[in-house]
């Protein structure tokens, strides 16, 4: 039997009580560990598996990435290998076991990225964006879950769901995109701010930097993005120091990407005008539509030059049209044919 990559499909969200929670918090961990048996003492898992995992790594949702490489890996290799096509293929099959489960498991709480996109919407970002990373965080919550530490997946989700939207907004909110630590310690910071005026308690940046844990210096840098800047400032130093407007983008200038496409179509037109019209179309269609001096003509002045009448031009110039028209459909079906 061919086993084909899993796509998780979305179903209907339901709500499910804290023994179904654990129930298939179990399955998964289950299912992980036949993955992990079927490839274990494959030289290729165990490189993944046993090398010393990165900061990042070393949480269970990095154990679980590190799972999913090695199975991968495995099945890439030996999937059409006698000797080791049957392990290969029960971790697939375990692994993609394990990946349905915890789709579902995720998708039990949509409720929860829906509500807390309602409460977090606003200018920098929608609602229908939010609700996207909110099921980015219950996934992200779903791979890290464990049913023995007696909490609620609904509970331990929510967190992951809001930390994900507004880690998304602080990042669109910005016209430039700083660090995940950095915003939150921006975060941490103004937390901080709003604590000491609560109190009616004076402060300074030290202070404020020693509640976050970070030094002053880094503390100021901070504060300080987000806030307006002048287009006279000066941005760099020396004799003739030049403001930010100076290296603002001229809206008014032609686009080189936009030019350079733009004369491609003119060249691809040019030869189609050549190659597919005859010379009284070709000659009809320049003396219309000023192809040659940039001056545009009615049917009644193209007529008088060839002694034509304003209808049969007319005809002519429905013609050429129609010519240009099947070769530019023939050409962008070849391209789909090709592509």
């Amino acid at each position: 039997m061919a086993i084909e990559s899993f796509v998780p499909r979305q179903k209907k969200s339901e709500r499910l009580s804290a023994d179904q929670e654990k129930d298939m918090a179990r399955r998964i961990h289950t299912a992980e560990r036949r993955a992990r048996k079927a490839i274990d003492g494959l030289t290729c898992a165990d490189e993944i598996l046993t090398r010393k995992p990165k900061r990042a790594e070393r949480t269970r949702a990095g154990m679980v990435d590190r799972l999913e490489e090695a199975v991968n890996e495995v099945w890439k290799q030996f999937r059409n290998d006698p000797g080791h096509k049957q392990s290969a293929r029960a971790a697939k099959q375990a692994w993609a076991e394990a990946e349905a489960i915890r789709w579902e498991l995720a998708m039990s709480g949509r409720r929860i990225a829906h509500g807390e996109a309602r409460k977090l919407a606003g200018p920098f970002m929608d609602e229908a964006d939010l609700v996207q990373e909110g099921y980015i965080g219950l996934l992200r919550a779903a791979k890290r879950f464990d049913p023995d530490r007696g909490i609620r997946f609904s509970t331990y989700a929510r967190w992951w769901v809001r930390a994900q939207m507004t880690r998304a907004i602080d990042h669109t909110g910005r016209p430039v995109r700083l660090p995940g630590c950095a915003v939150e310690q921006t975060r941490n910071l103004r937390k901080a701010i709003k604590r000491f005026e609560d109190l009616g308690a004076d402060y300074t940046v030290a202070d404020l930097a020693d509640e976050v844990g970070i030094d002053k210096k880094r503390a100021e840098f901070l504060l300080s993005q987000g806030q307006t800047v002048s287009l006279d400032q000066p941005v760099d130093d020396g004799p003739r120091a030049r403001s930010l407007e100076h290296f603002l983008a001229d809206e008014s200038a032609a686009d080189p990407d936009d030019e350079a496409i733009h004369a491609q179509e003119i060249r691809r037109m040019l030869d189609a005008f050549h190659n597919v019209l005859s010379e009284r179309h070709r000659y009809v269609l320049s003396r219309r539509y000023g192809l040659e001096d940039n001056q545009f003509r009615t049917l009644s002045q193209v007529g008088k030059g060839m002694n034509l009448s304003r209808e049969r031009v007319r005809q002519i110039e429905r013609e050429a049209l129609m010519r240009l028209r099947e070769q530019a459909n023939i050409r962008d079906a070849r391209r789909n044919n090709t592509g």
